[in-house]
């Protein structure tokens, strides 16, 4: 591969990646969780939430490319098992078994809220102290979809 050089030195760049690479984990765990709620998701309002989660993670999955492929963009290598967002996410995981629509969205409000708290953190780190606008921007674009979700979340508990 041919040597990078966008303007950003190799320590910046690989911090970035780093901090990409959390994000991807906390993206694909959210992921799996989400499908697992679709999955399992009991309660009076069942129809309507099992649709809504659909929508989230058919929405997610977009996200995690699109991260996937900033690492790349950035010269490096997108963390692709389990084992790997495990040991990167900031969130835990939720075990398959039927679980109550409540409980289901004040996971997700939590989780969604999780992410925006680290968003905004990484945002700042980019563009103030590694000098990447674009990273940032992509972040922001990130942080703004969550925000929205994690609003409509919060709606089904009233």
């Amino acid at each position: 591969m041919a040597k990078i050089n966008i303007g950003l030195s190799d320590k910046n760049r690989s911090a970035i990646i780093k901090i990409l690479s959390a994000h991807l984990a906390d993206q694909h765990v959210l992921y799996v969780k989400m499908r697992n709620f679709h999955w399992n998701v009991t309660g009076p309002r069942f129809n309507d939430l099992h649709r809504f989660l659909e929508e989230i993670y058919t929405t997610q999955a977009t996200v995690i490319d699109d991260t996937a492929e900033r690492i790349r963009a950035l010269g490096g290598a997108a963390p692709g098992s389990m084992k790997e967002f495990l040991a990167l996410t900031r969130l835990s995981e939720t075990a398959g078994k039927e679980v109550h629509a409540e409980t289901v969205i004040k996971a997700l409000v939590n989780d969604h809220e999780t992410i925006i708290r680290a968003l905004r953190t990484d945002i700042e780190k980019v563009d103030d102290k590694l000098g990447d606008a674009g990273t940032a921007d992509f972040l922001t674009s990130i942080m703004e979809g969550v925000e929205k979700t994690a609003w409509m979340l919060r709606a089904f508990l009233g």
